[in-house]
């Protein structure tokens, strides 16, 4: 996992706009931008790279964003884009109509087929970036014909809920969480699909995506997130299996991710890795310090000491 961060603070007036293109064309997106108003842009982005996928958070002043044939043909991105609205309403135009994307809802589209962007009072949102092949292999769809939209507010679509829950934790710039990559592909698929092809898709990260949301809870078992789905534990079993697993073994990585992630901040710096464990749903501090050394290959006292050094050094 990679991280880019870019902002408009501090950059010349006249500038701005053109570096922002620029940033968003060579990490993101390339787009066309135009200021609503007088007033300057104001914008940030935060990207993470991941194997197949690549996610942001990004958070601006009023502004338009357009990505016509042209641009398209001399900058194809090959990729279907996922935008998350957590501020501000925005307006979607493509061949297929006009949409409007308010906070809670997100929007999943193909960046090859033009389409304009406008947020008049500004946005904060989470971008998922996919490639057209990624996007085939896990969802067996071979385009996307029209924009879809789906509700990923407290009473939505829990899929919807759960991708937006890791793409939020790992682009925060406090205390990031490293995603679970095979999660976030997953949700991806059952949304774009319904689950039409594989129920144990469904079961799988409806499951994932309850874990993920108690991973703080000591007391989180199998029978729990079983219940939780709606399914019997003994077909939940055979579920993870089916992805060379158990519930047990997937909950312990993601806790061992959650703590590698909490060990390389700078607030982990006043908290003891007995806390941190806690922190992280494990009961016993020395079965945490063994697991951890298992997985990472060094012990957690060395992972925070050697955040500190970089942190220092840079």
């Amino acid at each position: 996992m990679s991280i880019a961060e870019f902002s408009t603070a501090g950059l010349p007036f006249p500038e701005r706009l053109e570096l922002w293109e620029g940033h968003n064309a060579d990490v993101l997106i390339g787009l066309r931008c135009r200021r609503l108003e007088s007033a300057q842009l104001e914008a940030s982005e935060r990207n993470v790279q991941l194997e197949s996928v690549q996610l942001a958070r990004v958070i601006g002043t009023s502004h338009v964003v357009e990505r016509d044939a042209e641009l398209i043909r001399r900058r194809p991105s090959d990729s279907v884009m996922m935008y998350f609205s957590l501020v501000g309403d925005a307006f979607f135009y493509s061949e297929d109509g006009v949409r409007t994307v308010g906070p809670g809802q997100v929007l999943l589209c193909d960046a090859d087929k033009a389409f304009m962007r406008g947020f008049s009072h500004g946005l904060e949102e989470l971008v998922v970036k996919m490639p057209h092949s990624v996007f085939g292999d896990v969802s067996g769809l071979t385009s996307l014909r029209s924009p879809m939209v789906f509700d990923f507010s407290a009473n939505g679509n829990v899929h919807a809920a759960a991708l937006a829950q890791q793409v939020g934790h790992a682009t925060r710039s406090a205390d990031p969480t490293a995603p679970d990559e095979r999660a976030i592909l997953e949700l991806v698929s059952v949304l774009a699909t319904g689950a039409r092809a594989d129920l144990s898709s469904a079961h799988r990260a409806s499951a994932r995506a309850f874990i993920e949301r108690r991973l703080f809870d000591t007391s989180l078992s199998a029978t729990a997130v079983a219940s939780a789905v709606g399914i019997s534990a003994r077909q939940l079993s055979r579920v993870f299996a089916a992805d060379g697993t158990s519930v047990p073994k997937y909950i312990l990585q993601r806790r061992l991710d959650l703590a590698h992630a909490r060990l390389t901040t700078p607030s982990a710096a006043a908290t003891t890795i007995a806390e941190i464990a806690h922190d992280c749903g494990f009961t016993s501090a020395a079965y945490f310090s063994n697991a951890f050394a298992t997985k990472f290959g060094a012990r957690a006292s060395d992972v925070r000491r050697d955040a500190v050094i970089a942190r220092s050094a840079g």
